[in-house]
């Protein structure tokens, strides 16, 4: 007769082998080339949501933001595990649309600390990556952004981003991490 470690030990291995086994279906690995150009739309996208509200207004950045999140973000997959920059207390975390759309450009009561940070004028981007994962449809990635206002004044933040791709072969955005690098003054 099995006893009940033997059984729990038998049906882990087998789950484990299996999960080994396990391939990506209909996704291709995600390429150098493929995340590279993601992160570079990223901040394409940020200075468009910049220059759309110099030209219209926040409603015309809301509305380009809505576009960049549709187009670089994994909502539609699940929750993304998004901790912007600038936030703090029991609204640091933005696993949901509305919580990053309120962070790119402000207006949302339920985020009243939120000004917009994509309405900065930004008018720079450069990224440099400390280390690259990539394993199948995911690739994670962490290093250094920096961003250039209309001043000339560069900001540089911590980021870390994981890119999934998507059923459509698209890299979805499913976690951005960024922080200011520590300063011990």
């Amino acid at each position: 007769m099995m006893t009940f470690t033997k059984l729990t030990l038998l049906s882990s291995a087998l789950f484990f082998a299996t999960l080994s086994h396990a391939t990506v279906a209909n996704k291709s690995p995600i390429t150098e080339a493929e995340l590279q150009a993601a992160q570079q739309a990223w901040g394409k996208a940020l200075i468009s949501i910049s220059d759309a509200y110099t030209q219209g207004g926040r409603a015309q950045a809301e509305q380009t933001a809505r576009a960049v999140l549709d187009a670089a973000y994994g909502y539609n997959l699940g929750a993304v595990l998004f901790k912007p920059t600038l936030t703090s207390g029991e609204q640091t975390f933005r696993t949901t649309y509305d919580g990053a759309l309120a962070y790119f450009v402000g207006g949302n009561s339920t985020y009243a600390t939120d000004s917009g940070f994509a309405l900065k004028g930004w008018q720079g981007y450069e990224f440099t990556n400390a280390a690259v994962h990539m394993n199948g449809d995911l690739a994670l990635t962490m290093g250094h952004v920096k961003l250039t206002n209309k001043d000339g004044s560069v900001t540089t933040v911590d980021k870390t981003w994981g890119f999934k791709k998507d059923d459509n072969g698209a890299l979805r955005i499913v976690l951005h991490h960024s922080s200011l690098p520590y300063s011990a003054n």
